[in-house]
């Protein structure tokens, strides 16, 4: 009997371990949410036409929202004759199955904005009108989906929902905007609302969210609304500090104007790192242990991403200019500015100790980084697809995926074994 019983415990234990394991997730720039992707013994130059191109396919429909990748599968969202579209591929370039998820955004830059998040199984994304939708990888099914308008009862912003899912545990987060549910997290496999906050009481920024832990394991969603940055208690929705982005007057506050708040947070060492261009720009802040907000320790004003992304590596900031066209680095520690390169405005993500520059006149530049010192040492030129160059680019076992509208092409940035 006793044998029996510490076997059965033994089963539990084993089966609860590999179910930890295999719950991984795939999102918006990369595993933690933070620009930077696993990878090793990549390329540190480039031929002068680019890296062989290995991975292609067209047709997806026309949008912004970066490219997924899970378990050797890619997901990416689309629109085409304004239905929002969900594609599944293999990386060998063959569609595995697609699904339309109802009606997709139309005006003010149409097309699909978010991109997939997946863990285990099931796979979460939305539409520009703020439609959240859980999907069943295993069928390709909808297993549940809430509406930004009908159920939660949030003003859609001027440019279309933008969000990319925030996932953690059981729950997945949604700033819906609304007066009552302004930020909500939903039962993830059900889509059973567990708790909702007032918030500011602002409409959504476009913003994709990041769970933070503290040094004393309090789980915080950090987020933007309209005008301010917002921390909750991940577990239970209590708002527990704001920082206001104060640049526009209360009396000029408006759709359009000071609420786009597009690149997700850092954070590291007790330390929040943001860039919102349209609000305070470049700004550290600093948390106690429980996760507290204790004060702003700098801004820079010159550190002015919209909607690019921000990377710390090292001791030093980088991310792209929209007053000018740069791209920069600063001090973490102070927020000076340490060096600056005119490349054009665009998207930064990391990956091997070297910078990945996505311009938006379709540029790819390759840059190193020594101490916040920046060199750009490679480029070329991304020719195919349409529109706008916005969708962040992805890195995944040394292939760097572009997404340019209805195309996506992959290159292999690997070394050549010797």
């Amino acid at each position: 009997m006793v044998r029996t019983i510490a076997l059965l415990l033994l089963s539990v234990l084993l089966t609860t371990a590999c179910n930890k394991t295999s719950e991984k997730t795939a999102q918006f720039r990369g595993p933690n949410r933070d620009g930077i992707y696993p990878g090793e013994s990549l390329l540190k130059k480039w031929p002068a036409e680019g890296p062989e191109e290995v991975f292609y396919t067209e047709g997806i429909g026309h949008g912004y929202g970066s490219p997924v990748i899970s378990r050797d599968l890619l997901y990416v969202t689309g629109t085409v004759d304004s239905t929002a579209v969900l594609y599944c591929y293999e990386l060998s370039g063959n569609k595995r199955w697609d699904l339309n998820l109802g009606p997709e955004w139309v005006t003010n830059y149409p097309g699909s904005r978010s991109a997939p998040t997946i863990i285990d199984q099931l796979l979460y994304t939305a539409t520009g009108f703020g439609d959240l939708f859980c999907i069943s990888l295993a069928d390709s099914s909808i297993l549940w989906s809430k509406s930004l308008e009908n159920d939660f009862n949030g003003p859609l912003p001027r440019f279309g929902h933008s969000e990319s899912p925030a996932v953690h545990e059981n729950m997945v987060f949604w700033t819906a905007g609304g007066e009552e549910h302004n930020v909500v997290a939903l039962d993830r496999r059900t889509g059973e609302l567990l708790w909702s906050s007032p918030g500011k009481k602002e409409r959504s920024a476009y913003n994709p969210p990041r769970i933070i832990t503290t040094p004393s394991g309090r789980n915080l969603l950090l987020t933007f609304s309209a005008y301010h940055l917002m921390a909750l208690d991940a577990e239970t929705g209590e708002l527990l500090w704001t920082h206001e982005q104060d640049n526009y007057p209360l009396e000029e506050r408006q759709p359009g104007y000071g609420d786009t708040h597009a690149n997700t947070v850092i954070y590291e060492d007790n330390n929040v790192y943001y860039a919102a261009g349209d609000g305070n720009c470049g700004v550290k802040l600093t948390l106690d242990e429980e996760g507290a907000l204790v004060g702003e320790q700098w801004r820079n004003k010159s550190f002015d991403s919209y909607m690019g992304g921000i990377i710390k590596i090292g001791q030093h900031l980088y991310g792209s200019g929209t007053a000018k066209p740069f791209l920069y680095s600063i001090d973490a520690a102070s927020g000076v500015l340490t060096d600056s390169v005119k490349i054009g405005r665009g998207v930064v993500i990391a990956a091997d100790d070297m910078i990945y520059f996505y311009s938006q006149n379709g540029a790819m530049h390759l840059v190193s980084s020594t101490e916040g010192k920046m060199e750009s040492i490679s480029s070329f030129r991304i020719q195919q697809g349409t529109r706008e160059h916005f969708a962040h680019p992805v890195i995944d076992q040394g292939i760097l995926y572009v997404r340019h509208g209805d195309v996506i092409i992959g290159y292999n940035i690997r070394k050549e074994e010797s």
